[in-house]
């Protein structure tokens, strides 16, 4: 990374004591169920909540749980770097929410089970869940570990403070009020602290640029408008295409199948909270999508003339908008460290989501299915296990220091292994003829192609014709600038380098549909007679939407109209 110094201004003690406060509040939430519940409870109730949440809260929860510090730093900086096509996502949180409130939460809800991996046992057999299982945890810690990392690096270089304390304070308030609070301490995480951030940089840009007109000139101008490009290439790293229907499956995976957040939405108290939770969740995502695009475009007009990234003003793109909070807020002792909440709210919701999901799996396919234990020791051991796992994230967070070009192989590890895992749950709940050796061949099969694809494109890097960065300028900087090397431009020759330049968002349904079609043509093989009454018809998606498709339809019409 460079050396070039900062010129901007660092931390205050109002900014630090902004930045304690909310952590000690977040800290306090745990406490605060800790002693509000005193009686023992159960492992169900310490992972789930005990079932008596409503939708307001989880919704909260779920918006919560995978808008992360990444969000808050990269996502500003993708558009002030590629441009604002990425607001399409939009179109994906929307299929997202209805593919998962029509086809996977009937199934998930009235089965009634804590770990989503037990419907793998329950649908084809213990093998399938426990590889299932061990891929979920393998993902999730690697994730969690760069979420803790990644925030922490760049709020360092750029405002100064200390790595480590960042990475192991973050890490331990998580672990803490996880541990000590459960579920219910995740679902009532402040997602207002990041809202707040976002508005306080959009709010400082505006008055500073004279208006958001003049914030939407500049980026029209810088080519950063560049929604309306609808090329079908699946090379591209960022098209329409790409971006809804990729980016679909990518948010599928997470909301339909991933422990994280179907433990949310199960944990209402009825059907009709767990539906409803799934769309209020969809304006909480939009909001967030929205105030980031538009905070990227705020980044680039104020710095449409001096890039600091090129200059070397910051060594890393995730560096821009820590370095924009520095740079606007200086007069303002506390807002820098309102933004650096921000930030670090993300990361707290969703560590302690990921924590509490790991922990989850654990008891529930590693431990209750093999051991002879009570509720009240199941419990013990759940909290445990939320601390064990918390600890590992911390250690994995250090790893990624050592990691250097594969930190964003680790993040793309996330879609990965969450597309094969998709297509395995996919053809649980909609193919009655596959069976175990289907599954499993499809799966291993799906996971192999997407990384070895996904591996291949962080060794042989998209060439700038598929990843199109937009243009900077530094032509307006006031000092002597140090050109930096625009990541992806050195690449080695590979016959197989166009496979490579796959658009990152399409690992995911590539894995998904190889999962699917391996495990479809195995199941045909390998004998599907008798299939069908061999398990409970419970598991599949026809049966569910017989049984309750139209009564939890009405029934949320009339919650919806009550209130």
């Amino acid at each position: 990374m460079s050396d070039a110094p900062l010129r901007t201004s660092s931390f205050v003690m109002a900014d630090y004591v902004v930045f304690a406060l909310m952590l000690g509040v977040s800290a306090a939430v745990g406490v605060y169920y800790a002693c509000v519940d005193k009686s023992p409870g159960t492992s169900g109730e310490f992972l789930t909540g005990g079932r008596r949440l409503t939708a307001l809260p989880v919704s909260l929860s779920l918006t919560a749980s995978f808008m992360s510090a990444i969000t808050v730093l990269s996502n500003p900086a993708e558009v002030y770097r590629y441009g604002a096509i990425l607001g399409f996502y939009t179109l994906s949180y929307l299929v997202t929410m209805l593919v998962t409130s029509e086809l996977f939460l009937p199934v998930f809800y009235k089965l009634a089970i804590t770990s989503t991996y037990e419907y793998l046992e329950l649908r084809f057999n213990r093998a399938t869940r426990l590889l299932g299982t061990m891929l979920f945890i393998v993902q999730t810690i690697l994730y969690t570990g760069i979420v803790i990392y990644a925030p922490a690096l760049a709020l360092n270089q750029v405002t100064g403070m200390n790595l480590w304390g960042a990475v192991i304070s973050t890490g331990v308030v998580c672990t803490f009020y996880c541990t000590v609070g459960g579920l219910k301490a995740v679902v009532w995480t402040d997602l207002g602290v990041m809202m707040a951030g976002f508005l306080s940089v959009i709010v400082r840009s505006v008055v500073l640029q004279g208006g958001v007109m003049p914030i939407i000139s500049d980026s029209q101008r810088g080519g950063r408008l560049n929604v309306w490009d609808f090329d079908t290439n699946p090379l591209r790293r960022h098209t329409f295409w790409t971006v809804t229907v990729g980016g679909s499956f990518v948010w599928i995976s997470i909301y339909g199948i991933n422990q994280a957040q179907v433990q949310r939405y199960i944990s209402c108290k009825s059907l009709a909270h767990a539906r409803l939770s799934l769309y209020i969740n969809l304006f909480g995502l939009w909001s967030i999508l929205l105030c980031s695009v538009f905070a990227g475009m705020c980044l680039y007009s104020v710095y449409k003339h001096c890039d600091p990234w090129s200059s070397g003003q910051v060594s890393a793109s995730d560096q821009l908008m820590p370095y924009l909070v520095m740079d606007i807020f200086r007069a303002y002792p506390g807002l820098p460290g309102l933004f650096v909440a921000a930030a670090y709210s993300g990361s707290l919701s969703t560590v302690s989501s990921s924590i509490n999901a790991l922990a989850a799996v654990t008891v529930e396919d590693l431990i209750r299915p093999y051991i002879r234990l009570s509720e009240k020791q199941l419990s013990w051991i759940s909290k445990g296990m939320s601390l064990l796992y918390g600890f590992l994230c911390i250690a994995m967070a250090g790893l990624a220091s050592l990691m250097g070009g594969i930190l964003q192989a680790a993040i793309s590890i996330f879609g990965i292994i969450g597309g094969p895992l998709l297509g395995l749950f996919t053809l649980g709940i909609l193919c009655p003829w596959a069976n175990s050796k289907g599954a499993l061949s499809g799966l291993v099969s799906g996971l192999v192609v997407s990384l070895w694809v996904g591996i291949g494109a962080q060794i042989y890097p998209p060439p700038p014709e598929m990843t199109r960065p937009l243009p900077l300028s530094t032509t307006g900087c006031s000092f002597n600038s140090t050109t930096t090397t625009e990541d992806g431009l050195s690449c080695s020759i590979s016959v197989l380098s166009p496979w490579y330049s796959l658009s990152y968002l399409y690992f995911s349904p590539l894995g998904t549909l190889i999962s699917i079609c391996i495990g479809l043509l195995v199941s045909v093989f390998t004998g599907t007679k008798h299939l069908y009454s061999a398990f409970d018809p419970r598991y599949l998606y026809k049966e569910a939407v017989r049984r309750n498709g139209f009564y939890l339809s009405y029934s949320s019409f009339k919650f919806l109209h009550s209130y």
